[in-house]
């Protein structure tokens, strides 16, 4: 149960609504925003927050999940069901470009693990039509309509001759008119500026109106001025004729096809209908993944009781609004839980404390609707079955009730219909009436709302309700955080003790004569002054211990590290001086040993020998060369480890780095630079991107994003999977410029790679900017043949047609 009746209007779940609405691409997926309900269902909830993450992480990851051609084709399916009717080529067309789209959805899920994206991948099994009657549909489509929305010329044997014929006789009427123009102006009929022109469906010749007698055919027009008239030369007269005759019978060959096609389609009509939900269905819970990457909204855990533990939430709407202008939200932590089930709020006003409870409200609304929500991933949402809420002033004038009446009329619905199942909001408890009255009366309700087992959190600025709150199992007293010292409020909740209001404080802040403050401290009495100065001293003594006890937590783990620090040098330079002191010693033992052997040999060398004195001399220095060769002190050199050397990331690309074309994962090299155009190599593959469309990298995240096997290397991109998904129309509508030239850029790049010969952008006529924008663009590439309108009827100058070289 939700009260009041307009609780989403009133916690602003109707914008929310409305966001994630913009979001859709279709009017598929914005029907199923309008369906958005609270649910206190477990499963189904905890079913819809994992299909939205799982799709958060698709958006964040995977580039290749289709995001285009969401198309609505209701109505024709409607028109479709009927006997004797049929669809024309562009609804066709519409639903070949849509139908794909649902093909590459499910091709999508069909290659990944079903472990990966779980939920999505029952989604697609269990909403899909069983059976291949729809999906040959999409066969026999692409049999009769071509990539431009016509009837193909091999879509019947009939209207495959009609086409040939009128080829054949539209080039042997051009071939003669050619030549008459030719005559014509070397006549002086005409001038030089002048060429063949089509009039009522008919190609003519342009005259100059004094020799219109002198060129023997039917005058079909003339200029404005009149200076000009359009002649068919009786020569091409019968032959028009007969190409007017092929065109009406090429129309009616086209209907008899699409009324054939249309015959085919019917009996799979509530197939296709199922299979359209589905990608409404898509579109819906993409729209929900972007929403929640735009709020930076997690999936917490979803418990099945009733309970509440929050870490770092934020207001939605109040994120966004912050963000535009560079300011950070204060978010806010508050666990309910059985043992502590009613929260009391208190502190000044404008401290926070509405917005506190618009947040607990909207997050967990919103949670129970299925959408990702604004926490902390460690935090915990329980499911409840009743929400109820009392904020803002509800005076209502044609029902002749008061603030007052009006909150007594609201807790009359709490107290009759709360029970464990239920979470209650409350602003401003008891306000409206005379201070003892209503703190009297609100003491009460909250005796009988403990009672009844109910979740709550409440702003109240009564101090009997603090008292209450510190005496009786099951509620807790809290306080938006305010600076005392200088009278600031922090916007922070803090459960655990009573707020002050400092309503005599910021009455004296802001300017209010000092007489009357202290004349208002007589009135209040003692014992209510001795009591906000009681809170306004502990919460100062507070900060203080809090900001000292953050010094000595700081000092200390300084301290600790250092221990830490010293301990382990001291142990280490222990072991290396054991380790040194026992080299020395086996080298010092060593070396005694060798001079004793050396002194020994020498002595009885002489001896035995009864040296002279040369012969003395020469051992005694072979002595000395020992002695200087073997127990001089050696240099101990520290030897530092080799540097790593690689070329930084930034600077201009040139000949030989290692590119990164954005948005994808496909590392190349460099062959060659002209101008504004880079040709690399990714594998075995050579391509031409864009300058602007690249980022440099260095030789260490080269080598760190190619770890994989050398063939993995070599691989460089997937042109199979690249050509499944690639589509040749990109619809820009609604983008803005700088977002419209980057998918042209992108859409180029894939088409060159592909050998796609011809592309299809459509940009809306609109204001008329994103068209020259666009073909400006398009001059840019080498690659680009030229560029033309599409058929009038298949957009105009809505759309830009470009034929690749």
């Amino acid at each position: 149960m939700l009260y009041p009746q307009n609780i989403e209007i009133k916690l602003g779940f109707d914008k929310i609504r409305q966001l994630v609405a913009e979001q859709c691409i279709s009017s598929l997926g914005r029907e199923y925003v309008e369906k958005i309900r609270f649910s206190d269902d477990f499963n189904r909830i905890d079913k819809l927050l994992r299909q939205t993450a799982e799709f958060k992480l698709i958006q964040q990851l995977e580039s290749d999940f289709p995001q285009q051609n969401y198309i609505d084709v209701s109505d024709s399916l409607s028109r479709a069901a009927i006997e004797g009717t049929f669809l024309s080529e562009e609804q066709f067309f519409d639903l070949k470009l849509s139908l794909r789209t649902i093909q590459q959805i499910i091709h999508f899920f069909k290659n990944k693990d079903e472990n990966i994206y779980p939920e999505l991948t029952t989604l697609v099994k269990n909403s899909l039509p069983t059976g291949e009657g729809w999906g040959g549909v999409i066969g026999q489509i692409d049999r009769i309509i071509d990539e431009r929305g016509k009837v193909k010329d091999n879509a019947s044997p009939e209207l495959a001759e009609i086409r040939r014929r009128l080829i054949s006789q539209q080039s042997e009427i051009r071939k003669t008119l050619e030549r008459i123009f030719k005559t014509a102006r070397n006549s002086g009929w005409i001038n030089d500026e002048m060429s063949l022109t089509i009039r009522d469906g008919r190609m003519v010749i342009p005259i100059f109106s004094e020799h219109k007698r002198k060129l023997k055919g039917f005058m079909h027009d003339e200029s404005a001025s009149g200076n000009i008239a359009f002649v068919e030369p009786a020569e091409v007269l019968e032959a028009n004729n007969e190409i007017r005759d092929l065109e009406a019978r090429e129309r009616r060959e086209i209907v008899r096809i699409l009324e054939k096609l249309t015959d085919f389609l019917r009996p799979n009509i509530p197939a296709l209908r199922k299979a359209y939900q589905f990608l409404g269905l898509i579109d819906f819970i993409r729209a929900k993944a972007l929403f929640a990457i735009q709020i930076e909204a997690t999936a917490p855990l979803l418990v099945e009781n009733q309970a509440l533990e929050w870490y770092r939430a934020k207001h939605p709407l109040l994120f966004l609004s912050f963000q535009k202008k560079g300011i950070s939200v204060v978010p806010l932590s508050i666990k309910l839980e059985k043992q502590n089930r009613i929260v009391l709020v208190s502190g000044p006003n404008a401290g926070g404390k509405s917005v506190m409870l618009k947040t607990i409200g909207l997050v967990q609304y919103m949670a129970q609707c299925g959408l990702l929500v604004p926490l902390s991933p460690d935090s915990k949402v329980g499911v409840f079955k009743n929400i109820f809420i009392d904020i803002g002033d509800e005076q209502s004038i044609e029902n002749d009730l008061s603030t007052y009446s009006s909150h007594l009329t609201n807790m009359r619905h709490f107290l009759q219909f709360s029970n464990k199942y239920t979470l209650f909001l409350i602003d401003e408890f008891g306000t409206g009436t005379e201070p003892s009255l209503g703190g009297a009366i609100a003491e009460s309700i909250l005796e009988n709302l403990l009672k009844s087992n109910a979740f709550g959190v409440i702003n109240t600025h009564y101090t009997n309700l603090k008292v209450f709150a510190d005496k009786h199992d099951g509620t807790l007293n809290g306080a938006m955080k305010f600076d005392a010292e200088h009278l600031e409020p922090l916007y922070e909740l803090e459960v655990g003790k009573p707020g002050s209001s400092f309503a005599l404080e910021v009455a004296q802040k802001i300017g209010l004569p000092k007489q009357i403050v202290e004349n208002a401290k007589r009135k209040l009495g003692t014992q209510q002054i001795d009591f906000e100065k009681l809170i306004k001293e502990l919460e100062i003594e507070r900060k203080v211990f809090s900001e000292k006890n953050k010094e000595f937590i700081e000092t200390n783990q300084k301290l600790k590290s250092t221990l830490e620090t010293y301990n382990g040098l001291k142990n280490f330079l222990e072991i290396e001086k054991k380790k040194i002191l026992n080299e020395a010693k086996a080298k010092a033992k060593e070396l005694v040993h060798e001079a004793n052997r050396k002194i020994e040999n020498t002595i009885r060398e002489i001896k035995e020998g009864k040296a002279d004195k040369e012969k003395t001399k020469v051992l005694r220095e072979e002595l000395q060369v020992f002695e200087k060769q073997e127990l001089k002190p050696e240099k101990v050199e520290e030897t530092k480890p080799p540097v790593e050397e690689w070329e930084t990331g930034s600077g201009e690309i040139m000949v030989g780095n290692y590119v990164r074309i954005n948005g994808q994962n496909a590392i190349g090299e460099v062959l060659s630079v002209k101008g504004k155009d880079i040709e690399l190599a990714i594998g075995s593959l050579k391509t031409t991107v864009k300058l602007n469309r690249l980022e440099k990298m260095s030789r260490k995240e080269f080598r760190e994003a190619t770890k994989e096997s050398p063939k993995a290397r070599m691989s460089g991109i997937d042109l199979n999977e690249k050509m499944v998904n690639f589509s040749f129309n990109l619809d820009l509508r609604g983008k803005r410029g700088d977002e419209a030239l980057a998918a042209v850029d992108n859409l180029i790049d894939d088409a060159l790679m592909l050998g796609y010969p011809e592309l299809r952008i459509v940009h809306g006529k609109g204001d008329g900017i994103l068209r020259p924008l666009i073909r400006n663009h398009l001059k840019g590439y080498k690659q680009v043949a030229g560029v033309a309108d599409e058929h009038p009827e298949r957009g105009g100058q809505g759309v830009t047609i470009v034929k690749m070289r």
